[in-house]
């Protein structure tokens, strides 16, 4: 009958600029795919050369393998009759496009550039390439030489078009296009377009998955039509994790779903979907209907070819589905397991060096380790030869096959606790326990004599000795004293990481993981960063997650059974011990408070640094509009002058540390409020920590608060009005005011308030409220 066509798409996890690795994988996808008898296949976005190049876009050799390997595609014989649609960088006429190149049997069918590029958040794409806005337009793309011996083509459709082949119409987006407020789809809909297809290189954030789900649906739901999205998947050598989530979706319903972390290099997914489905749906929407009697038509490239069979009446029909989400504690375990494994496969390193402190930040990088282990060990499990390959490779022993998480990570991982003279007991038993549940090699060890060592340096030519302030020293020497135990520490790590392996008769090397979360970055920078052990180009390997999620990855639910460290948490102390510097200050013998609020030190608690962090960045405030929301969000708890308090202290401290994250190191990227300086949080690092014109505008708004209940309680008849031309507005007649005083400040907008008694209308009212004109703030007379 010729109305059911199997389509295929993909996750690959690509690699920038493993042009031999990212070929291969192709080659194996499209190969899955015409096996699982599909004759479209769908790839990710600049799958060829891998997405995260970056400034090597800009170098013309990325082009030139690009095409390399575009004509070794062209040339396998994997790619016969099957449509392949692979990405790649694209220059015409000396311009650089993100397109989609669509070819069959060795011949390139169109070229397809990219419309709307993304260019928010962690995507520079206006960096290294221009959109193509020449909507329904084409023109001729003349092939270089390397590709016209292969196909002998000299010209191809280069622009915004259509593929008209004999049974159906397939039309193409390009990952932002989605997320449009006007998404291509709709018009290819409107025009007759039946299946669309969307290549993407869309990232890893947290409980980003619904919003990609969400827009699929809804794209079909209201045109009706066929949809395939394939992303990227894996880290390719940045900050990011792509998370998979290629999907099959047709008239609002899920056919096919990917999934979103896995170890599995290469995924494709394929669906049996009936033609006649999509026509029968859109027969029925009559407001559809008229709409797409007056679009515009696209261009259209036939193509003779089927997707579908003359005789597929015996053929069974994709059944939809359900889409299964993760949790957030699930996502938090997951994505930065799968992002270590690539990291440190293609390293090719021998495992992780993790400095333990008890607290909770190095205990939740410690299980995002084991949440890596217990992933290889499945995968394993399930016969995935390449990551067996890779373990073999890392542990340096060819006949290992991973079976126990515990087992793995004991090779993989080597975890140390640092001990000072500041140090306590339950944080290096925590330490020990902690080591002890998840498997790591730990060791044990005092840093108290290189630190000695140090401060008799000092000691020795200034001839003054620096004290803690528990010890009666001004807070310049406790601070300092705490930065020589932590830079100390980091010294430390790096020999053990580098030297620990060779002393036990092991090779190779192991890479340094520190920890830390997003909301302690802004106000301490790198004054607290350095003590929380981020200290190296190589040290922040984990996710910057609030410290909330971060306590996710300790519930019972989300670790093995083996693991229990909220154990700890019945001991006393426990949220002190985490939330001080881990054994940088002493604690003098009964000073120890029965339970402190976390963060005291900065003077903000975490739960009010969350929500500095996410207005600072996701609501894009400053302080004076910062104040204006946190007035009214903490009205309950805090008066205008608190809050004006609170905003004050931290954009201080945010501007006095700001310039210390410039050197903070690389991390996973997991929030939409990370502050990442290098790739995300672009901002200035040298500030005027006074922030004089904005804190005047916030002083300003405090007292306007502080008189504005008692304007309510003067009379019917008031009225609110600038002192333009010292003007008081009384009633409805305006007139010189003679109780107001002369003077202010340029450019103040005063508010007065004049209220009479025995004259409403006249003259010489008796004013209750006034502004000063030296301090700007209303007072009663």
């Amino acid at each position: 009958m010729g109305r059911k066509v199997t389509v295929a798409t993909c996750a690959l996890n690509q690699w920038a600029l493993d042009f031999e690795g990212n070929l291969q994988r192709i080659l194996k996808s499209i190969d899955i795919a015409k096996r699982k008898g599909a004759r479209y296949r769908l790839g990710p976005e600049l799958e060829i050369c891998g997405y995260g190049c970056w400034d090597h876009h800009y170098e013309s050799d990325t082009l030139l393998h690009s095409l390399q390997v575009l004509a070794a595609l062209l040339e396998s014989p994997v790619t016969r009759d099957i449509i392949c649609d692979v990405g790649m960088p694209v220059m015409h006429k000396n311009v650089r496009y993100n397109c989609r190149v669509i070819f069959l049997n060795g011949k390139i069918l169109l070229i397809r550039p990219k419309m709307a590029l993304a260019n928010e958040g962690n995507y520079r794409e206006l960096r290294w390439f221009t959109p193509w806005s020449r909507s329904r337009q084409t023109e001729e793309y003349f092939l270089p030489r390397m590709i016209q011996d292969v196909t002998k083509q000299e010209t191809v459709p280069f622009g915004d078009a259509v593929l008209a082949t004999r049974d159906t119409c397939i039309g193409s987006e390009i990952c932002e296009e989605l997320w449009t407020p006007h998404s291509p789809h709709v018009d290819m809909g409107l025009d007759g377009v039946e299946i669309f297809t969307n290549a993407s290189g869309s990232h890893h954030v947290l409980r980003k998955a619904h919003t990609r789900v969400d827009l699929v649906t809804m794209a079909t739901a209201k045109n009706g039509g066929i949809y395939l999205l394939a992303n990227q998947k894996g880290c390719d050598g940045d900050r990011l994790y792509y998370d998979g989530c290629a999907l099959i979706a047709m008239n609002g319903c899920i056919f096919a779903q990917g999934s979103q972390f896995s170890l599995d290099d290469v995924e494709v997914l394929a669906a049996t979907l009936d033609l006649e489905d999509v026509r029968s749906y859109r027969a029925e929407i009559s407001s559809r209907n008229l709409a797409a009697s007056k679009v515009s038509p696209y261009p259209r490239v036939k193509v003779d070819f089927a997707l579908s069979c003359r005789e597929d009446l015996l053929e069974p029909p994709s059944e939809p589905i359900e889409w299964t989400y993760h949790s957030p504690e699930e996502e938090i375990s997951l994505g930065p397991a799968c992002w270590l494994w690539d990291f440190l496969r293609r390293s090719r390193q021998a495992g992780f060096f993790l400095p333990l402190s008890g607290g909770v930040d190095s205990a939740a990088t410690a299980c995002l380790v084991y949440s890596m282990c217990r992933e290889v060990c499945e995968a394993v499990k399930q016969g995935n030869q390449e990551v067996l390959a890779d373990v073999r490779t890392i542990v340096d022993e060819l006949s290992y096959t991973p079976q126990d998480p515990r087992d793995l990570c004991g090779r993989v991982l080597t975890t140390c606790y640092m001990a000072s003279e500041n140090s306590s007991q339950e944080t290096c038993g925590r330490a020990r326990e902690l080591a002890q549940q998840i498997g790591s090699h730990h060791i044990g060890l005092n840093i108290e004599p290189a630190v000695t060592a140090v401060v008799g340096i000092f000691s020795l030519v200034t001839g003054r000795r620096p004290l803690f302030a528990a010890h009666g020293g001004s807070s310049r020497e406790n601070l300092a004293l705490q930065n020589v135990q932590a830079r100390l520490r980091m010294v430390v790590a790096y020999l053990f990481a580098q030297l620990s392996l060779w002393a036990r008769g092991a090779r190779g090397g192991l890479l340094v993981l520190g920890s830390a979360n997003v909301d302690e970055r802004r106000p301490r920078g790198r004054v607290w960063a350095v003590r929380r052990r981020l200290w190296s180009p190589e040290a922040s390997r984990t996710p910057k997650l609030e410290p909330v999620d971060g306590e996710m990855l300790l519930k019972p639910p989300w670790l093995p059974d083996q693991v229990r460290l909220l154990q700890c948490r019945r001991q006393p102390h426990w949220w002190y011990q985490q939330d001080r510097p881990e054994g940088l200050c002493p604690v003098l013998r009964g000073t120890l408070p029965a339970s402190r609020p976390a963060g005291e030190d900065m003077g903000m608690t975490y739960a009010e640094l969350s929500v500095y962090g996410r207005l600072r960045k996701v609501a894009k405030s400053g302080p004076y509009s910062m104040f204006c929301r946190l007035v009214t969000m903490w009205k309950d708890v805090c008066s205008p002058r608190q809050v004006a308090d609170r905003v004050r202290r931290f954009f201080s401290k945010y501007a006095a540390n700001r310039h210390k994250m410039t050197t903070l190191t690389p991390a996973y990227h997991a929030e939409s409020y990370s502050p990442d300086d290098n790739r995300f949080d672009l901002r200035p690092f040298l500030y005027r920590a006074g922030w004089p014109w904005q804190f005047r505008c916030v002083e300003d708004a405090v007292s306007w608060t502080q008189v504005l209940p008692h304007f309510w309680r003067l009379s019917r008849r008031r009225w609110l009005a600038p002192a333009e031309g010292w003007k008081a507005f009384c009633g409805r007649r305006c007139h010189d005011c003679p109780c107001v005083r002369q003077g202010t400040s340029v450019g103040r907008v005063l508010f007065l308030l004049c209220y009479s008694q025995e004259q409403p209308w006249g003259r010489g009212p008796r004013c209750r409220f006034q502004t000063a004109p030296a301090s700007g703030r209303a007072h009663v007379l």
